[in-house]
């Protein structure tokens, strides 16, 4: 299968199921079988499931992409090892980042919602030129790359994990920022965006948020 049809679903749903680490074997970059730069789209791919790994409190060297052609074994077994030897060290999913099963199964729902949204910005706005590979990975680690998963994905991450928390019970904005580790001031401004779209609404007499 090309590796440029591993979706963030696919990665998501095998963390989601117990996997601790993913690993992604890939055609060598501008030697696309298929002529569609698959790998590009791959190596895009794992770099966004990574940043949102990270952003969900889980390391994001869980999951790693090889490029190799059929004929490498070599490389194959190299990287599988080593990846394997790096998960090890990283113990097992969640726990190794000191993180329980529930806030593990409410982080995956929430990143699971937020797909869909985020296939398209991907499409529209993050989607690279073919480039070598070394320039692809520096773009990958810069201030720029940050910049814009923060301004398209980020917000709306968070947004998915209020409305999650919102769906068990009305809460506050303090509540809210305990559980999500975030500030009070960055979930009131989530809770503000949310409220202008029709998403949550705010009673007064319990001075919590629900859903609307």
């Amino acid at each position: 299968m090309c590796s440029g049809r591993v979706d963030l679903l696919h990665l998501f749903r095998a963390f989601s199921k117990g996997a601790d680490g993913v690993f992604l074997g890939a055609c060598h970059l501008n030697e696309c079988n298929y002529i569609t730069h698959g790998n590009y789209h791959a190596l895009t791919t794992v770099n966004l499931a990574k940043k949102l790994l990270e952003r969900i409190g889980l390391n994001p060297e869980r999951l790693r992409i090889e490029f190799m052609s059929g004929a490498e074994a070599n490389i194959f077994v190299e990287g599988v090892n080593s990846f394997v030897k790096k998960v090890k060290e990283l113990g097992p999913l969640g726990k190794g980042e000191g993180m329980d099963e529930s806030a593990l199964k409410f982080n995956f729902e929430a990143v699971t919602a937020l797909i869909p949204y985020i296939k398209l910005v991907e499409r529209e706005r993050l989607r690279l030129p073919a480039m070598p590979e070394d320039e692809y990975r520096k773009f990958f680690l810069s201030e720029e790359w940050t910049r814009l998963f923060n301004e398209t994905i980020a917000e709306k991450l968070a947004i998915s994990q209020i409305m999650l928390l919102l769906q068990e019970k009305p809460l506050a904005t303090a509540e809210m920022a305990k559980k999500l580790g975030l500030t009070p001031s960055e979930v009131s401004r989530h809770l503000s965006t949310s409220s202008r779209q029709g998403l949550v609404r705010y009673h007064t007499g319990q001075k919590r948020f629900a859903l609307a």
